[in-house]
């Protein structure tokens, strides 16, 4: 069965870093477009970086451009998304989301990333 499987996410402080990794198996990741995703308490889901599959072109919102870089790794069909100098504000559950020209979608499960000031 096809799946995507984060990880990487946890507690880090303030002006920190760390990297979520998004996995997938049962298919061919750099066949898919890739988002990352994130909801916050209370909030809605907001999308926040994506990788489309023609060009690996990359897109970010404005509220983490500078700080956020996704890139493939093709080798370990992966997707990491690279968080610098995160802030309290970075405290969501992210979630990595795939799909291809045939409409074919997944989600992760989600992974929690929190930030303590």
């Amino acid at each position: 069965q096809a799946q995507l499987v984060e990880s990487g996410g946890g507690l880090v402080q303030s002006g920190g870093s760390l990297r979520l990794s998004c996995t997938a198996s049962g298919l061919t990741l750099r066949d898919y477009a890739v988002a990352w995703f994130r909801q916050a308490p209370g909030k809605g889901r907001e999308a926040v970086s994506s990788i489309n599959d023609e060009d690996d072109k990359t897109w970010y919102a404005d509220s983490v451009k500078g700080r956020f870089t996704i890139s493939r790794d093709n080798s370990k069909n992966t997707v990491h998304l690279m968080i610098m100098n995160v802030k309290p504000e970075d405290t969501a559950v992210y979630y990595c989301y795939a799909d291809n020209p045939c409409r074919v979608r997944y989600w992760a499960q989600g992974t929690q990333v929190t930030v303590s000031s």
